[in-house]
């Protein structure tokens, strides 16, 4: 079933909101702003406050906030926030889940006991809570799901809400793709790549680690294609593995890959594309699993701009990879990511 978007809210390492994300296409630029003492790239959050009164963010983590702040940029893109939304139902995929608040438990339980541990970090915890948090703070009373499946839970998500528009369970599907980074996780990074963690991120260096953890929260408002939609359609979603089933690339798309500087996966689109023209983008956002749902927000805009951005920090690259920047003539993009093992999801858009 094609669905269309009606809507975009996204915070990553570039800044946040749509006109963020759109000034960063534009610059060209390899370095977010918003970087980490060890490296990390961050998402801010200030601007959630002008959506949710501080006094009810008391007990809301750092994951759940990210999601909050993307999903009412989201909702006013689309312009529903005085709509009824008792048919609205939400989907998140996560690669990591809430990682800085699952630590967190931890250590409450391994300093205090079972019976001392944070009862707040534990409820945070949970993989379905920032679900959870959107759907109470927005009376969104239809289902909501959270979908993980690691670098596939981009696109195994999109196919559940693309099921539920079928199957006119909602009207809508906010859709988000969120992941975040945490001290921890840095600490394991460095400890298993080493340098490979010091950046800069290089997308089309495919046979280097340079991945550098980053986080954030992409939301697209879905609904039937029936609806106009200025930031076009997703036609397709395909879930697949390269050695059973191989990547057909697309012939008149524009083909944005989501290479994030891992070898392992890197290796899969050497394979694949072999001289074929694509985009990257993962420099303005970073690594992490559920960038995958960036790489869809930078395709909706581009749709809607009718243009191809310049893909930063193209290092590693042969002038016959990289796609130039240029006004879109093509019917639409394709975005392309892969997993360890040659897993893989391709999305579909047109206008």
């Amino acid at each position: 079933m094609r669905m269309a978007i009606q809507g975009v809210g996204i915070t990553g390492a570039f800044g946040s909101g749509v006109e963020a994300l759109r000034t960063a296409l534009q610059s060209g630029a390899i370095l977010p702003e918003n970087i980490s003492a060890d490296g990390g790239y961050q998402a801010p959050i200030a601007a959630l406050s002008e959506f949710v009164p501080k006094r009810a963010l008391r007990r809301i983590d750092h994951f759940s906030r990210m999601t909050l702040l993307s999903a009412y940029q989201a909702i006013n893109d689309a312009n529903l926030e005085d709509a009824d939304r008792s048919r609205m139902g939400v989907v998140i995929a996560t690669g990591y889940g809430t990682l800085q608040t699952t630590f967190k438990f931890l250590d409450s339980y391994l300093d205090f006991g079972y019976a001392c541990s944070s009862p707040t970090h534990f409820s945070n915890s949970v993989h379905n809570a920032a679900a959870a948090h959107v759907s109470m703070q927005m009376e969104a009373t239809a289902p909501s799901l959270t979908v993980t499946q690691f670098e596939m839970s981009v696109p195994s998500a999109l196919l559940s809400a693309q099921q539920w528009l079928a199957e006119g369970r909602v009207d809508q599907v906010l859709f988000g793709a969120v992941d975040e980074s945490c001290e921890v996780l840095s600490y394991c990074r460095k400890e298993f790549f080493g340098a490979g963690e010091q950046g800069p991120l290089q997308p089309f260096a495919f046979a280097e680690q340079s991945a550098v953890a980053g986080e954030g929260a992409a939301f697209l408002v879905l609904t039937a294609a029936t609806e106009e939609s200025s930031y076009g359609y997703i036609d397709a979603v395909k879930l697949g593995n390269h050695t059973v089933s191989p990547v057909k690339l697309p012939q008149n798309d524009g083909l944005i890959i989501g290479a994030d500087g891992h070898k392992e996966c890197g290796r899969w689109y050497e394979q694949v594309l072999n001289g074929y023209e694509s985009a990257a983008y993962a420099p303005l956002y970073g690594s992490f699993p559920a960038a995958a749902g960036f790489d869809l927000a930078v395709a909706a805009v581009s749709l809607r701009d009718c243009t191809i951005y310049p893909s930063p920090a193209v290092a590693g690259a042969t002038t016959t990879t990289v796609l130039s920047p240029r006004k879109l003539e093509q019917q639409g993009f394709t975005c392309l990511k892969f997993g360890n093992g040659g897993d893989y999801g391709m999305i579909h858009l047109s206008s």
